[in-house]
């Protein structure tokens, strides 16, 4: 795959807002991970943004003075988009476009963006698709800025007007259609997951690049997609593992972020039934990243939208070989004594807080062997249960 030259990526500018319920480091955090989005949809970051406010305005989201100043450097430095880390409002989006006359793209429609590059199958083209009308169809006002006769009365009736409601006709119509093909191909997967038989079932979930495809690979045979962006796996894969003489399936699911799209999380219902139909979650979590704890909150908040923040799971922190490249150095203690001290007395917490917890890197398979020996009693605990005379077929290891 070749890299774009970064004077090919498009020159964007970030915007987001500090208030008492996001202060200053939650903002900086976030705007990091939108940086991130940035770049994994084909942008490069040129300044960041940001406005002290009680909350944003419901017109402009930042205030004049933030405007102004936002659109002076829009004009000396060639910036081809802002990017809002909210999303915004139909009406905001419009407003900021008129003030700024350049392109404005929210958290909201830079990850649908996201999805609609990284989609493979029909079937998830299908769900982005039907995801990025249903963001569109409210906006579609704001998309016809090439004509000039937008508004209603006297002399203002021209075909900018007929334009826009033939074109929310249409999407419309392309929203039923893609809902009524979502329909079918879930039956037909439904049908599928019905023929895999009594195999126990386990879901890999997670935020988005935390490793989970990088972990399904070193468990199994799969060659599954992985790469060091947002999103990089989008189209659920399952596979048929088998460890000591236990078959089971695996399933590999999109990752989550903080402040998904509720456009994507309906449209995604059906890819995340896999999850909820899983007899085992295996939740991962990059425990490189500093803010991991507000990750975790965030994947079990969509699994509880989803109903299945009840089951049955494991608790892998991945990247542990990296857990040292973030360490904060410590005035007059040994690097190798804090190195040792931070992750034991870290891994000692976490075994606290969580029943069954397994520290490794999948990228160098570190532990592999003893993860999947975790695996195996788990599945067995399940299959047993489900299926006691077969206890004697798969034997008790410790």
């Amino acid at each position: 795959m070749i890299e774009k030259s970064s004077s090919s990526l498009e020159r964007t500018v970030l915007v987001g807002i500090i208030t008492l319920d996001q202060p200053k480091l939650v903002s900086e955090e976030y705007l990091n991970e939108l940086n991130f989005l940035t770049y994994t949809a084909g942008g490069t970051v040129v300044k960041r943004f940001t406005q002290k406010m009680s909350s944003p305005d419901p017109k402009t989201f930042l205030g004049k003075g933030k405007m102004e100043e936002l659109s002076s450097y829009i004009k000396i430095h060639d910036i081809n988009s802002v990017i809002f880390d909210d999303e915004l409002s139909p009406a905001q989006q419009a407003n900021i476009e008129k003030f700024l006359k350049c392109k404005i793209v929210d958290r909201t429609g830079l990850i649908l963006d996201i999805f609609a590059q990284r989609a493979q199958t029909s079937y998830a083209r299908n769900q982005v698709e039907l995801a990025q009308y249903q963001y569109i169809l409210p906006r579609l006002k704001g998309l016809w800025t090439h004509l000039e006769r937008q508004k209603g009365g006297i002399g203002m009736r021209g075909p900018g007007e007929t334009e826009i409601e033939t074109d929310r006709r249409i999407v419309r119509n392309k929203i039923n259609l893609l809902k009524k093909k979502l329909v079918i191909i879930d039956k037909q997967m439904s049908t599928q997951r019905g023929n895999r038989g009594s195999l126990v079932r386990v879901a890999l979930v997670g935020y988005t690049n935390v490793g989970k495809s990088t972990l399904m690979n070193s468990i199994s045979k799969a060659k599954v997609f992985a790469e060091d962006k947002l999103f990089a796996t989008l189209d659920t894969t399952v596979r048929k593992v088998v460890i000591e003489n236990m078959p089971f399936l695996l399933t590999d699911t999109v990752g989550f972020i903080r402040k998904l799209p509720t456009q994507l999380v309906d449209s995604f219902k059906s890819t995340l039934t896999e999850i909820t139909e899983a007899d085992l979650l295996i939740h991962v979590v990059d425990i490189s990243h500093s803010n991991y704890n507000d990750h975790i909150e965030s994947v079990n908040l969509i699994l509880n939208e989803i109903n299945s923040g009840e089951k049955p799971f494991i608790m892998v922190f991945n990247k542990i070989d990296m857990f040292m490249d973030n360490k904060q150095i410590v005035e007059d203690v040994n690097d190798m004594d804090y190195e040792k001290n931070s992750i034991e007395s870290l891994k000692k917490s976490l075994r606290k807080k969580y029943d069954k917890v397994f520290f490794m890197s999948a990228l160098n398979k570190d532990d592999v062997n003893n993860f999947r020996r975790d695996v195996y009693k788990e599945i067995r605990k399940i299959h047993v249960t489900r299926f006691p005379y077969n206890a004697f077929l798969y034997p008790d290891i410790t």
